[in-house]
């Protein structure tokens, strides 16, 4: 299965239309949250993701809600946040929102960490974990040198072993890959990020 990946869009269209026109060669697009800009243009992001023809799987960011990303997606479009499906034999699991709280203030969407650790807990396998914020450690270092990743989101990926972790939200980090026991992690960022899987 050939997997199209990618994070923080933040209404950028230019790289949704990149993401759109790649997305004819793929079996399954993902998203990892931050598709609008602090709660507004929602709306208007999905509609530059309409042309995506492969099924979507999208996972809400900080900076929108899992209700909003629900009422604003395409018909079609799958929303994961603390839940899981199977694509073609693909097991997935999307945990969405900042891990742990932001500083943003009260427009971003955030778990703490035990809420986040509630919510994995509800998954006992997958292939593929699509969460918004990274791992603590993994592709979570801000310019200042700070890791500001997720243990929640860790020990998940320990307990679990996926074979694809896709996060995003720490934009410093975008384009980061690295590994966790058997697990491949990516940052993705608003770019054609491409995955191969064999089912």
């Amino acid at each position: 299965m050939r997997i199209l990946a990618f994070s923080d869009l933040h209404m950028a269209c230019n790289r949704a239309a990149d993401l759109v026109a790649a997305s004819a060669d793929a079996d399954l697009v993902i998203g990892a949250g931050d598709y609008c800009n602090m709660r507004q243009g929602l709306d208007e992001a999905m509609q530059m993701l309409s042309g995506i023809p492969a099924p979507l799987i999208l996972v809400p960011g900080n900076a929108e809600s899992v209700a909003e990303l629900t009422d604003a997606a395409p018909e079609g479009v799958h929303v994961l946040h603390g839940t899981g499906m199977t694509v073609d034999g693909l097991r997935l699991f999307g945990l969405g929102y900042g891990v742990p709280v932001t500083p943003f203030g009260d427009w971003s969407c955030d778990l703490s960490e035990a809420e986040a650790a509630e919510m994995l807990d509800r998954c006992d396998g997958t292939d593929v974990l699509v969460v918004h914020s990274p791992p603590k450690g993994f592709g979570d270092t801000t310019l200042q040198g700070m890791s500001v990743g997720s243990v929640a989101v860790r020990d998940a990926v320990e307990r679990l072993q996926p074979e694809l972790v896709f996060c995003g939200h720490i934009h410093d980090s975008w384009g980061y890959r690295g590994s966790l026991g058997r697990s491949e992690i990516a940052n993705l960022g608003p770019r054609t990020n491409w995955f191969e899987v064999a089912i």
